[in-house]
């Protein structure tokens, strides 16, 4: 039980990493804010926590709203009045060289990946800067170490989630407030399993391709991710302050022959 009677919330956590972290976290003693921009998908992870025994609520939130969010975080304190555990995972991906990239597909990378990470993170440091502890998480990607063809808005975007984290950690270490991040590599989550199916001819072949990015020769699973994130939820992560933590399968810093 790592984080037993801790409070956690989730964003994006109705499917893939976040779902996975929700139930594993839930599972360690946690009480788990489910956060989604569609109920049917956070209600769903809701119920499952709960069946197996677990503490867990939905709230609806557009992580890219600052009403939106500081509702959620008001609901969350109104309920519980603290919360020790941040875990902005809501994002999207974004495919395409600078040139073939629309100025509205930028921005909407841009918002949801950036501004989905700030926001939530505004609303909720008052409250563990007055308790003077907590653990903050924030979903950057193995891509903003490497250079990827065709990623130009999710790249640019996990970069300044990785310089935003680093960052962050200075302003808040006086406070007892971590802030660390994920770097996964590629993570066969339903969101890669459709965007495959969507932009590949073949998306068996495609899966091949990727896998050779990666030392392992596999895809990651999103509860790959999810122990990582558990680490950094718990205690026992204590003495990580802005630091990157590669999920990777080896694609960071390794190089097949």
């Amino acid at each position: 039980m790592r984080l037993q009677n801790k409070i956690t919330l989730i964003t994006g956590s109705g499917s893939g990493i976040g779902r996975s972290s929700a139930l594993l976290f839930a599972r360690e003693g946690a009480t788990v804010i489910v956060n989604d921009l569609h109920e049917d998908k956070g209600q769903e992870t809701v119920e499952d926590i709960q069946a197996a025994g677990g503490q867990a609520i939905f709230v609806q939130a557009n992580v890219t709203s600052p009403e939106s969010v500081q509702a959620m975080v008001d609901t969350v304190i109104g309920r519980y009045g603290r919360i020790d555990v941040l875990f902005n995972n809501a994002g999207v991906s974004g495919v395409g060289a600078i040139h073939e990239v629309e100025p509205e597909a930028w921005d909407r990378v841009i918002s949801v990946n950036i501004r989905g990470v700030y926001l939530p993170c505004k609303f909720v440091l008052p409250y563990m800067m007055e308790r003077r502890e907590g653990s903050i998480i924030n979903m950057s990607s193995c891509i903003a170490e490497i250079g990827l063809a065709r990623r130009a808005s999710y790249s640019a975007s996990k970069g300044a989630v990785l310089a935003l984290t680093k960052s962050m950690q200075v302003d808040y270490a006086s406070y007892n407030i971590r802030v660390n991040a994920l770097l996964p590599g590629t993570i066969f989550t339903p969101f890669v399993e459709d965007y495959l199916k969507k932009s590949y001819d073949n998306p068996e072949e495609a899966i091949e391709s990727i896998k050779k990015r990666q030392l392992s020769g596999e895809l990651g699973r999103p509860e790959d991710v999810a122990n990582a994130a558990l680490f950094l939820a718990s205690d026992e992560s204590r003495f990580m302050m802005g630091s990157p933590l590669y999920i990777d399968g080896g694609a960071t810093f390794g190089k097949n022959a």
